[in-house]
């Protein structure tokens, strides 16, 4: 493999990454600044762009905390502090386990372009877990039990990723990957139309801001180069604010429902958050107390797998994406350790697992910037958030039709970048049956839950709740099974 030749061979791999390397196509990755992972750039462009991937996956960040908390009954006036010191806890978590991520401690960390925050993945079987043991306290502690022995179990499976390297190729990986950005796009349309829990949602207020947002987007991408073109999420989400604001002064903020109940619009800039938002505040340790329950453990552990697989994906992606070259053993198998040790380490905090952001991913394959000193200045805001909660609440107002006007733009590159990484072998009719039946099976029983109804309990809960799982799941049993073609199994020979 030419990842084994990367990592045993110093000269060849010097060789290689001249060839593939987005930092290294020129001689001298510094010199490519924004375009190149280790580029020396200056504050004044490594702030806004890190800033641009906080923004990215700042709500997507708290939303999972959101739901959970609100399946367990957390949401009340009762746990409000607690909910909101969950919430602090979370942005403070995701900068400190990005900072690991992209620079490394020993063997954890991958050293890639990739941020991290509170899973999405897990949601499906959080809620059928709170569902399962009555909601509560108990229920959330059974979960932070849960996620601090799944943390470490695949930590242990990062340690043995490269012997387990040959289940995932380029076609396992791509196929995650495609089915990572398959699910996120009506993420992205939804909040599109301004949320689909808002009252107004697909309200032609909505859906032109977000329509503002992306063409801004598109003609400051397409329309300028270099720090400027790498900058274009944050210029469509700083236009969004304003023309948002501009909008709460000429059009009516209020609606009213058919029921005669008064509503305020879902674009709508609630600057009253934060004035009352503090300055300050100190995360606290293990806000809720950790429960170990088998009912809680059994699927999460099976989570915990899916999700190194779909961090495999995404490392992947962002090294296919951003950097036009196949991620390392080494890089892979760090950055999975990272997703384990970061969850162990979140739970602690009473945090959701923490695994790589395929939001991200999204905006790394579109903009190309793959700058670490950039993405560092993104996870210490992350962490200035969490100390400072004011700071989080300006970027915690951003009206979902903002959001979507990026989202769908980011997470529709995550798909190219799925179909780049399956594309990079040959299509042969193998090739092709794993990607059809995985997608076709897999995502679409993922989408589609209500198929598995009759199915074990343990079935439903681990494939009814995301369709990356399923997609994951048959991607690799298939290129398990199925015999290789010939050819290739020629070429690995050779290798």
């Amino acid at each position: 493999m030419v990842e084994e030749k990367q990592e045993d061979q110093p000269h060849a791999k010097e060789e290689v990454r001249t060839e593939g390397s987005s930092e290294e196509t020129t001689g001298n990755g510094r010199s490519l600044g924004v375009f190149s992972f280790e580029g020396d750039i200056p504050l004044t462009q490594a702030v806004p762009l890190g800033l641009q991937h906080v923004l990215a996956m700042f709500v997507g960040n708290l939303t999972p905390l959101l739901i959970v908390t609100g399946v367990c009954g957390l949401a009340t006036a009762e746990f409000a502090e607690i909910q909101l010191a969950l919430l602090q806890n979370a942005m403070l978590i995701a900068g400190v386990v990005t900072l690991v991520q992209l620079f490394g401690i020993g063997p954890v960390g991958g050293r890639v372009p990739i941020i991290m925050g509170t899973s999405s993945g897990f949601i499906g079987v959080f809620n059928s877990v709170a569902a399962s043991m009555g909601g509560g306290l108990v229920a959330y502690g059974a979960i932070m039990g849960a996620s601090l022995i799944g943390g470490l179990f695949e930590a242990v499976l990062g340690f043995f990723l490269k012997p387990l390297r040959r289940f995932f190729p380029s076609i396992v990986t791509g196929t995650v990957v495609l089915s990572i950005g398959l699910s996120l796009i009506s993420v992205g349309v939804n909040a599109f139309g301004g949320g689909n829990s808002a009252v107004d949602f697909g309200s032609l207020e909505n859906l032109c801001l977000a329509l503002v947002v992306l063409i801004v987007i598109l003609a400051v991408k397409h329309a300028t180069t270099g720090f400027v073109s790498a900058s274009s999420i944050l210029a469509g989400i700083i236009v969004g604010y304003i023309v948002a604001g501009i909008m709460g002064l000429v059009l009516p903020t209020t609606g009213v429902t058919a029921e005669g109940v008064e509503y305020t619009k879902a674009w709508v800039l609630n600057w009253d958050k934060v004035a009352e938002a503090s300055w300050f505040a100190v995360p606290a340790l293990m806000p809720v107390a950790p429960v170990f329950d088998m009912r809680a453990i059994a699927p999460v552990l099976v989570m915990f797998v899916v999700t190194a697989v779909e961090t495999v994906g995404d490392i992947s992606g962002v090294t296919q994406g951003g950097m036009d070259r196949e991620a390392t053993d080494k890089e892979l198998s760090g950055g999975v350790v990272c997703d384990g040790i970061g969850s162990t380490f979140a739970a602690l905090f009473g945090v959701l697992p923490n695994t790589s952001f395929s939001q991200n991913v999204g905006l790394v394959a579109m903009t190309k910037m793959v700058n670490r000193k950039a993405l560092a200045c993104g996870a210490l805001f992350l962490i200035l958030c969490g100390l400072c909660p004011k700071l989080a609440a300006v970027i915690s107002i951003m009206p979902q039709s903002v959001l979507g006007g990026a989202a769908v733009i980011m997470f529709a590159s995550i798909v190219v970048s799925g179909i780049q990484l399956i594309t990079r072998d040959p299509l042969t009719s193998r090739n092709l049956s794993i990607v059809s039946v995985a997608l076709g099976l897999g995502y679409g029983i993922g989408a589609n839950p209500a198929v598995l109804a009759g199915a074990p309990e343990m079935v439903s809960l681990i494939f009814g709740g995301s369709g990356i799982v399923a997609a994951a799941a048959v991607a690799i049993l298939l290129n398990i099974v199925l015999p290789k073609d010939s050819a290739l199994l020629k070429k690995d020979s050779n290798n």
